[in-house]
């Protein structure tokens, strides 16, 4: 090629390389009616020269004592320009694709992140596909592109730390979905999904780079994976949320009931079959007579059950409890345990703030006894495991989930913010309001 390279930029200040014949002697280089800003003869065929600024497509002339010929065609290229297509951000570790849209990029030599060179293929002049290299640290860094038509900067990229999940709030609830939640944590912006399980969830916003608010899905009785993907990469929390039954009361034999109960959840009983006195009671929710549903719900109340006897506990208590003032923990009762006045559970600002109370024998309130929750506790949280049975007074205003190895018996004007649930007996309520906590 007489004219070696045959393009470069607008601006000039490009090396070029004339090779032709009878150069000795030249007197001038013009690129179309500028001349060169500097040439060298190398040889009777060979001149080296640095191109001046210039426009489109110009003849190149070498001038001697013999006369002026035209070598050949220099073509001058516009400036690059570019964009990466969005979003600009992706992992520490790269190796992601990004595809920049421009024009003049079909002699692209160099793309740059920062200080890191990016292996790239031209697709056509208004197209790069870049594999983007690894960072040091996270945080934006320049974009820079190098074409014969000069250097395209002014885009930034912005490497991301892999996100990060430190709580999920409230961390349980029904099995069906529909709720709230919000997940906190660590390099949330530019989150691509939210899953519990592996299950999308049913929506999420993010809030902030600290914050998600994600609407969960149906999911299997137990607990579940939580994870957040971003382009930053996946974190996936092990057992962060629990899906919780239906039922806001189970029996085990029997359920009964007499005056104007209502039941906000479920009712079941399970493997018995006998559910009477609804009416006069009402459930807002569905009765499950031994069905599929109910023998579900008996084994997660045996596997509740079980897994909470397990726990270690942090403290003890014994005879009665009314008046006292207890933080988060397990409580394990040998016996009995009596209720006369006020519990209050103080969940100390942290609303996944757990108690359960492992009792040996039964559980008895006294008449307007009550369980208070402040400072975020929940019912959902609260769980008493009673080794045998359980009676609520009249007029208690109790809070929790009590898993019953027999029987619960539920006085008249008692109101539970919770489940009561018995394993192997029965159920008996008197003109009470049970309310499911989820």
């Amino acid at each position: 090629m007489p004219v070696s390279p045959n393009q470069g930029s607008t601006g000039g200040g490009d090396a070029v390389t004339l090779t032709g014949n009878h150069f000795t002697g030249t007197t001038a280089v013009r690129y179309g009616s500028r001349p060169a800003t500097r040439f060298t003869v190398v040889s009777n065929t060979t001149t080296d020269t640095i191109t001046p600024s210039g426009h489109g497509a110009v003849p190149v002339s070498v001038t001697t004592a013999g006369g002026t010929g035209i070598v050949g065609t220099f073509y001058y290229l516009p400036p690059p320009s570019f964009r990466i297509e969005p979003p600009p951000a992706g992992p520490l570790g790269g190796g992601n694709t990004a595809t920049f849209t421009g024009l003049g990029l079909y002699t692209t030599s160099e793309v740059r992140f920062g200080a890191q060179t990016a292996v790239f293929t031209v697709d056509s002049d208004g197209q790069l596909t870049v594999t983007v290299p690894a960072a040091a640290a996270a945080g934006p860094v320049g974009v820079t592109v190098t074409t014969r038509g000069g250097i395209a900067g002014g885009v930034t990229y912005t490497y991301l730390d892999p996100p990060s999940i430190t709580a999920v709030t409230l961390d349980s609830g029904p099995v069906d979905g529909d709720n709230l939640v919000v997940i906190t944590g660590t390099a949330f912006s530019y989150a691509t999904s939210v899953t519990f399980d592996g299950i999308p969830a049913l929506s999420f916003r993010v809030a902030s780079d600290t914050e998600i608010d994600a609407v969960l899905p149906a999911g299997d009785l137990g607990p579940a994976d939580v994870s957040v993907t971003t382009l930053g990469g996946t974190t996936t929390a092990t057992d962060a949320y629990t899906y919780l039954g239906l039922f806001a009361v189970l029996g085990g034999a029997s359920v009964t009931n007499t005056g104007p109960s209502i039941v906000t959840g479920d009712l079941g009983v399970s493997p018995g079959v006998s559910i009477t006195g609804f009416p006069p009671g009402q459930v807002d929710g569905s009765i499950h007579n031994a069905d599929a549903t109910a023998v579900a719900g008996h084994a997660d109340l045996i596997a509740t059950y079980n897994d909470a006897v397990g726990q270690t506990p942090d403290d003890s208590i014994t005879g009665d409890i009314g008046g006292q003032t207890l933080s988060p923990g397990v409580y394990n009762a040998a016996s009995s345990i009596g209720l006369t006045g006020t519990l209050t559970l103080d969940a100390q600002g942290d609303r996944n703030s757990d108690w359960i109370f492992q009792i040996g024998s039964t559980l008895t309130t006294a008449t307007a006894s009550q369980v208070l929750l402040i400072n975020g506790a929940t019912a959902r949280n609260v769980i008493w495991l009673i080794g045998s049975s359980a009676t609520l007074g009249t007029d208690t205003d109790f809070a929790g989930r009590v898993l019953a190895q027999t029987s619960i018996t539920v006085n008249a004007g008692v109101t539970v913010n919770g489940q009561v649930l018995a394993i192997d007996g029965t159920v008996t309520l008197d003109t009470n309001t049970i309310t499911r906590p989820w």
